[in-house]
């Protein structure tokens, strides 16, 4: 039964909640969907996890749910009228999410029976990035999971795509923060002091090596402590609260609103999309917030506007790389990985507005 026909306001929106729960196709061209906690909107056949029913708006066309402040998912395309569009992409990230060696773009564009000019020019228009980086960063995610269970570091290498050990070691050690061998041994060698600040965000962890920070936390100590012995179990980890005054103070004092972190050093993981994001957000001055958009702007990728909020997320150094400083595009605040009250509070520290 088409869906406009219900006259029932409960009606419609219970069919298009089924519509949605089954990823059906046919209602594409119908209604579209929007999520309040992400603030996106999609077709029913999109292939993301569906989210909770309570956070579902349904509106009858794109148009209608932009003027309501939501934006588009890049994985479905929800504005293109081309539906086998985001079929054909999903495809290809399934295929690059493969273990093994990044396939050509030949091969990829034979795969799904397209041109490699279009395939090049639409991936990269819809995803943010080339099909190639995209293989790039998916095989250094395998070679992450293989260092921790492969028998030894060459398998982990061949078993993650890579031909050979010296390519792996340049192309990964940059998104690993230190050689594979060294990752695989969970940090061996590496020696961290961290000390444990009391905030009115909560404790703060601020933890180093000897070349810079490598996490600045908010939480409560056990847990703080407890993950970054999880991502470095064999590095000699030790509390010295003295070593790291001069930090410390500088850090604490950025929760107030009153010091620059700019300059601090770093020793931190990154790939090279998220080392482009995290450099955009250090020059956010202090006071003034962006929005998801403006950040993928500014590196140069304004579709990638996910893969930014992603990057955000994965932010290893609250306050020193200021993610709390992104919003969303009609001023309101997204996720913060050390929780919105806290985003709200560094915010008004700095004098910065937002709509929440």
């Amino acid at each position: 039964m088409d869906l406009v026909s219900r006259t029932s306001p409960k009606d419609l929106e219970e069919e298009r909640w089924h519509a949605v729960v089954g990823r059906s196709r046919e209602y594409d061209d119908k209604f579209i969907f929007a999520v309040r906690t992400t603030g996106i909107f999609c077709r029913p056949s999109c292939p993301a996890r569906r989210p909770r029913r309570e956070n579902v708006q349904f509106f009858d066309d794109p148009l209608s749910a932009k003027e309501a402040g939501y934006r588009a998912c890049r994985r479905c395309s929800p504005e293109s009228g081309d539906v086998g569009t985001s079929q054909w992409i999903v495809t290809l990230c399934r295929r690059l999410e493969q273990p093994g060696s990044v396939p050509t773009l030949l091969e990829l564009a034979n795969l799904v029976g397209l041109s490699p000019s279009y395939v090049q020019r639409t991936f990269a228009r819809e995803m943010g990035i080339s099909p190639h980086a995209y293989g790039k960063a998916r095989r250094l995610e395998h070679l992450r999971t293989e260092l921790r269970n492969a028998p030894s570091v060459t398998s982990a290498v061949f078993d993650a795509g890579f031909n050979s050990n010296s390519v792996a070691y340049a192309q990964a050690k940059p998104g690993l923060g230190m050689t594979p061998r060294r990752w695989r041994d969970g940090g061996r060698g590496e020696e961290i002091v961290y000390t444990i600040l009391d905030s009115h965000l909560g404790q703060l962890l601020v933890a180093a090596t000897k070349t810079g920070l490598v996490a600045v936390r908010i939480g409560n100590e056990s847990q703080l402590v407890d993950e970054v012995r999880a991502e470095f179990p064999l590095a000699k980890l030790w509390r010295d609260d003295a070593l790291l005054a001069p930090a410390s103070r500088t850090v604490l004092a950025a929760t107030r609103g009153i010091a620059d972190l700019r300059n601090i050093p770093l020793d931190i993981a990154a790939t090279a999309f998220q080392a482009r994001v995290w450099s955009a957000l250090q020059v956010i001055p202090s006071g003034e917030t962006r929005s998801y958009a403006e950040v993928a702007a500014m590196i140069g990728e304004p579709r990638a506007i996910r893969a930014v909020a992603r990057a955000c997320a994965a932010n290893p150094v609250a306050l020193v790389i200021p993610c709390h400083r992104v919003v969303r595009s009609d001023g309101s605040l997204a996720g913060y990985r050390w929780g919105l009250e806290n985003k709200k509070a560094l915010l008004k520290v700095e004098g910065a507005q937002s709509q929440d």
